[in-house]
């Protein structure tokens, strides 16, 4: 409820001052106003804080200073910047500090009542986040086979996310199961009885974006036979499930933006919005941090959907994972086999343990099924794995090699590994690309 929430208002002006607790505190809020940052440090040390909303350009001390002092101490606390001097620099400023969300000056009072309940939102998230360990389960969600420690983190952001309903960014390699952590979310909250709509944005064409996701009226353009709802109406009460989120076009980034803040869609070719009423579940297997410094994503929109993030650790990462996947697959794909359940030679197994495994999950569940179709007595050894992974095998002659013909054995494997990703090896093997091309040389020269 609104009344349990306390903000900290901090302006240089009396009269914005008043204007803003009159209008929060009409809402139920409690509100403490504060005319600088000194007297604003001093008020976070005496009393517990929800959110503080802060001017930027004051005397003596501004609002930037003000945000990292928060951030430093507070972590918790939720910040909205204000500012009469708006532009793109401040604003990336602001939220680059810490500031869940930015208002220029003038702003209407329901712009204010918005960014507070989105503030708030995300605060009551972020306590989510860190409350005690013991209180999550750490047990797989139907569907997801794991039992590694870095698994067991992501167990528990799954509970926790599908406690509440904020946005949930999913970030990790391809192949690492991002969908099924997204289901696994859906299907644990208050949501599970309604739709889940995956999307891939990545696959429909850039002409038709527009249109799959929020829909078009009949003869909105040419081939528009019949009205079209779009996923996100689709998915209206349930969760829509964006995967590779980057691959958006700028104008599509900028209408989601629309859908997250505003909670409605305009359909192509209509001059009203509806409604809806989704939970939006992102993923990405790149850097948008990185695509947002380099201007190719909307930071408004990368700090709308980076509310919740939860990371998916690698294959390579999850030690002993890999034999429990390999089970899970052979269980799934034993009825290919004729006759008796399919079985693995040692050295078949050790290969699997020891690939780098670049595609993860999904290249692991690939191999297993080629490699039961192949299989002619229900025995899979090293031959009916792909060729790449000869190089996984252990030298059975280690223990007489020299240091050097060992080196030269693992650079080849992690080569084969990664699919002769000279950059990728190179950070895996901790040298850099000049170093390992100088290797190369001297082991085709030996």
């Amino acid at each position: 409820m609104s009344e349990t929430h306390r903000i900290l208002v901090v302006d240089d002006s009396a009269a914005t001052l008043e204007v803003i607790r009159r209008n929060l505190e009409s809402q139920g809020y409690h509100v403490a106003t504060v005319g600088g940052v000194h007297e604003a440090v001093e008020h976070l040390k005496a009393a517990d804080v929800d959110v503080v909303i802060t001017d930027l350009r004051m005397p003596k001390v501004g609002g930037l200073d003000l945000i990292r002092h928060i951030r430093a101490r507070y972590p918790r606390c939720g910040v909205i910047m204000i500012t009469g001097y708006a532009s793109v620099d401040t604003a990336v400023s602001a939220m680059r500090e810490g500031a869940e969300d930015y208002l220029a000056k003038p702003f209407t009072d329901n712009e204010l009542l918005a960014s507070v309940a989105r503030t708030i939102e995300k605060v009551r998230a972020r306590k989510i986040l860190d409350a005690e360990s013991n209180s999550v389960s750490r047990e797989p969600p139907p569907g997801i086979v794991g039992a590694s420690v870095v698994m067991g983190d992501v167990y528990r952001s799954i509970a926790r996310a599908a406690a509440n309903a904020a946005t949930v960014l999913i970030t990790g390699e391809s192949g690492t199961g991002k969908e099924l952590v997204a289901r696994a979310i859906h299907y644990q909250g208050d949501r599970a009885s309604e739709p889940f709509v995956a999307v891939n944005c990545a696959g429909i064409p850039e002409g038709l974006v527009e249109s799959e996701l929020f829909g078009h009226t009949k003869g909105a353009f040419t081939g528009a036979s019949k009205t079209r709802a779009g996923f996100f109406l689709t998915a209206h009460h349930g969760t829509i499930f964006l995967d590779e989120i980057a691959e958006l076009a700028p104008l599509t980034q900028a209408k989601l933006l629309r859908v997250l803040e505003d909670k409605e869609v305009q359909l192509g070719g209509s001059e009203r919005t509806r409604r809806v009423d989704v939970r939006i579940i992102a993923a990405t297997n790149k850097d948008l941090a990185g695509l947002v410094r380099n201007s190719e994503f909307r930071e408004d929109l990368f700090f709308r959907l980076n509310v919740l993030t939860i990371e998916l650790p690698p294959l390579r990462d999850r030690g002993d994972d890999v034999l429990l996947l390999v089970r899970h697959f052979l269980e799934k794909f034993g009825s290919l086999c004729v006759g008796q359940a399919p079985q693995l030679t040692d050295r078949a197994l050790a290969a699997l343990r020891q690939y780098h495994w670049p595609g993860n999950v999904r290249e692991l569940e690939n191999v297993l099924q080629r490699a039961i179709v192949m299989s002619d007595d229900g025995v899979i050894d090293v031959a009916n794995l792909p060729s790449v992974m000869q190089f996984a095998i252990p030298g059975v002659d280690d223990v007489n090699s020299t240091l050097a013909q060992i080196e030269q054995h693992h650079i080849r494997r992690v080569l084969a590994g990664v699919e002769g990703n000279k950059t990728r090896a190179a950070e895996i093997l901790g040298i850099d690309r000049k170093t390992l091309r100088e290797k190369l040389k001297q082991m085709d020269s030996a």
